[in-house]
This record gives structure tokens, sequence and C-alpha cells, in this order.
């Protein structure tokens, strides 16, 4: 992204004041020029295709295609990784490192309190309780926490499935899908295709999906009913990971205090079978 970087930095106050708008969302969401097109990123700008296509000749590319060729490589090329070792580093000279750690997480898990939209996840918490059924899918990187989520949404509701994708057929689990169930996909960059793909066939079969990723224009985002998003300004996906639990932790402590009759009658479950040989204390 430098080279586009250096390039905004250069001709930014020769650019019109359409152009620059532009240019902001393209420093600021680089994804999104990798995903859409001209027209789509005019249309969220609020300024035509036209314009977007005239920022790119102004930065001395051919076209848009051009532009957009360059972003996905340079994208693909920089790996969460690299972000991530990237910014340890730069606490590594610092006293009590594991605090420093510590505190940036809390200071990203802050950030994606303001970040998530309220209505989306009230909205997500009264179909988690409601739905027949539940089912998660995170792949990669997003299956940790995936599976988390399913094993502590199980601990206080019935029917919750999670989706493995070495075991699991993708068309028989869609075909259970309707719109009495529930679909919780958790898909950050890089994005996986068969994520997306089961977003996209559960909406086709009415049930209620809710998208959990690192941006609102992330590809998820067009197949969901509720987007919530985690800290879209944070380059390493593994530095979202504390935010991301801290949501998933919000959503069952939402279910938990919105459902507590059915909580109750969980842990009466629980408490009258006799588990004592599976635990030493």
């Amino acid at each position: 992204m430098t080279t586009i970087e250096k390039a905004i930095k250069e001709h930014f106050f020769q650019l019109s004041k359409g152009q620059q708008k532009v240019a902001k969302l393209l420093l600021d969401a680089p994804h999104t020029f990798a995903i859409k097109s001209a027209e789509e990123i005019g249309k969220e700008v609020g300024v035509s295709e036209t314009t977007v296509i005239r920022l790119c000749y102004a930065l001395n590319f051919k076209g848009f295609s051009a532009l957009q060729k360059v972003l996905r490589e340079v994208l693909l090329q920089k790996s969460s990784l690299d972000n991530y070792h990237t910014a340890k580093l730069e606490l590594a000279n610092e006293p009590n490192f594991f605090a420093s750690v510590m505190g940036r997480d809390a200071l990203y898990i802050k950030k994606a309190i303001n970040q998530i939209n309220e209505q989306d996840f009230q909205k997500t918490v009264d179909i988690l309780v409601q739905a027949e059924k539940v089912y998660i899918c995170g792949l990669g990187s997003s299956f940790a926490a995936a599976q988390w989520f399913a094993f502590s949404l199980n601990l206080i509701r019935e029917d919750v499935r999670l989706f493995h994708s070495h075991t699991d057929d993708i068309l028989t689990t869609v075909q259970q899908l309707n719109d009495k169930t529930a679909f919780v996909a958790i898909s950050f960059h890089r994005y996986l295709r068969e994520t997306v793909q089961m977003a996209e066939l559960a909406k086709d079969q009415k049930a209620f999906v809710c998208g959990i990723t690192d941006s609102s224009v992330a590809p998820i985002s067009r197949y969901t009913d509720a987007l919530l998003t985690v800290s879209p300004t944070i380059t390493s996906t593994l530095d979202a990971v504390p935010a991301l639990f801290s949501l998933l932790n919000a959503l069952i402590a939402g279910v938990s205090v919105q459902d507590k009759e059915r909580v109750k009658k969980r842990k009466e479950q629980y408490e009258a079978i006799h588990l004592q040989h599976l635990f030493i204390q």
C-alpha cells in the first residue's frame, strides 16, 4: 500500500473535493477497492463513478481495474502474520512486554465497542433466543472462535451446530436451514470463499444470517441480516482475536440474560446428571 499512499500524498491537494473523498476511503479501507466496483465505491462516498475513475488517472494508473489489480496483489503479499510481528517488534524494548501487549488488546476492545451496531447486536441476540436451531461457521483462522462460541452457546440452549468443513457436507447442512433457523458466520481477512458461499446459501434458504467480520464491506456483508464488525482498523487478524472473543462473550451474555428460564432449566439438567467421575473437583 506504500506506493499508493505515496501517490495520494503527492497529489492530494491537486485533487477535486470529490476525488479527495474517494482518496480518503482508499487510505482508510483499501479492502473496499479490492472487492467493489468503481460504481459501488462512488455510491458509498457520494460521488459519480467517473470521479472514482478520474482519481485512478490522477494517481498515474491506467484505470480502476489497474488500481484494483495492484491493491489485490499488495493485500495478498502483506500477510496478517507480517503485520502482527511488525507491531509486536515495536513493543519489544518496552518494560513489561506482556502488559504492553495486553494493553493494546484492551484498546482494540474499546475501539470495537464503538464500531458495533447496537441494533444488529440486539437483533442477533433475539434470534439466537428464538431460533429452533443455530448453525455456526468459522473456517481457517476463525475456526477456534466459532468452536468456542458454539460450545458456550450450547451450554445455555439446545440445538447448536458447529460446521466442520472436513466432515460436514455443505449441501446437507444448508438443506437443514429455513426461516426458523439462524446461521452465524465468522469471516476475517483473508476471507475464505467457503464461508461466504455458505452465508449466501443460508440467505437463499430464508435463514437469519449474522455475519461477524472485520469490515462493513467484507464479502460476507452482502448476505447478512445483521452485521457485527470488529476493529476494521486492525491490520492483523491475530490482533482482532481479543475483541472478537469479547464480542462473542457479549452475545452469550445477552442470550443468557434474555432467556433466563431456559438457562435455569439447562442448569437444572446439568446438576441432575451425576458426572463426578469426569472431574477431579
